[in-house]
């Protein structure tokens, strides 16, 4: 029996976790789900987005599956994402990009996982205001050796286990020399333990500029945290949309798996949004806890019910009539 903290979240949160949860439990995996509290939702009931209770949690069990947070822009608490990351050393982001046959895209055959260090850079959360008026403000991007090993080891690992042949490094060393050059730097001095994956660096405005031009030539990209965020969206785009992109957080003893996208409230309680990057969240997550069988399932059953394209939300097929719980459905059909 595997021990998870289950962190429902906000907006359209609700509605695709317990999409998920059900198809989960379907595969037959052992899971004792624990609900924990987050985001706007627990800010308004107790004060604070993040409650003591939930940390307990996620302390005890080492395993959060999480719905997406309302985080506010500008202004407000910080974002419990980044909170979360750092407060475990979930140090690799790691967010998969595939196409699937039954969703139309400009491109074809895309395959690139983004590995982007996930506690440093500049969401390292060290800013402020240099002048009393607030007219000037400084954030600073923290590098550190040891948190640039450990990500790009981790790429590389991933690759090799994968069966994956190439590491790309994105960066700007050209003009942030220091930052930005120890992480080339240590990239460097890591490929060559690995040369059974071939190793390639791109500096980020030209890598997001040939990776609309052929995605094809990436495989796994590694990169420090903006530079990450930024690139994992861009490859979202290339294959649908965030909708369909999971994200797994991966620590030395702790991991968390989400979907990336917003928490939509627009849309939330009328069963319209798409639970396909938190199933596939779920599926990564499975990986992770050993249910090898378990994920092959129920990945196999969300691909065949998206490829074909009938029970699916309205945003992959305008003319379907199902909605989440609908989908859900098929997909637990399909693993029958």
């Amino acid at each position: 029996m595997h021990n998870v903290t289950l962190i429902k979240g906000d907006g359209i949160g609700p509605s695709i976790m317990e999409a998920a949860v059900k198809v989960i439990d379907a595969t037959g995996a052992q899971i004792q789900w624990h609900e924990a509290e987050a985001g706007m939702g627990a800010f308004e009931k107790y004060g604070t987005p993040l409650p003591d209770a939930t940390m307990e949690s996620f302390d005890k069990t080492r395993v959060a599956f999480k719905g997406p947070l309302t985080t506010q822009v500008g202004s407000g608490f910080r974002s419990i994402n980044v909170e979360l990351r750092q407060r475990y050393e979930l140090y690799a982001n790691v967010r998969p990009a595939k196409s699937w046959p039954g969703v139309k895209t400009r491109f074809e055959d895309v395959d690139i996982v983004i590995v982007r260090e996930n506690t440093e850079g500049l969401y390292a959360g060290l800013e402020h205001y240099l002048t009393p008026k607030k007219d000037i403000a400084e954030s600073l991007a923290v590098i550190t050796r040891e948190g640039s090993q450990r990500v790009i080891e981790y790429a590389f690992q991933y690759a090799r286990d994968n069966g994956r042949s190439k590491v790309t490094v994105c960066h700007k060393a050209n003009i942030l020399k220091y930052s930005q050059g120890l992480f080339l730097d240590v990239a460097r001095e890591i490929a060559k333990n690995y040369p059974d994956i071939e190793f390639d660096e791109k500096i980020i405005d030209a890598a997001c500029m040939h990776m609309v031009m052929n995605p094809q030539q990436f495989d796994v990209v590694v990169c420090t945290n903006m530079f990450g965020d930024i690139l994992s969206d861009l490859t979202a785009g290339l294959v649908g949309g965030l909708g369909l992109i999971p994200g797994a957080n991966i620590g030395k003893d702790a991991a968390l798996f989400e979907a990336v996208h917003g928490s939509a409230p627009d849309i939330a309680g009328k069963n319209l949004a798409n639970p396909t990057a938190v199933m596939m969240a779920g599926v990564m997550m499975l990986k992770y806890l050993g249910e090898d069988a378990a994920a092959t399932r129920m990945q196999s059953a969300i691909e065949k019910v998206i490829n074909e394209g009938q029970n699916v939300t309205p945003d992959l097929n305008p003319a379907s009539k199902a909605g989440t719980v609908e989908m859900a459905q098929a997909i637990i059909d399909a693993m029958e």
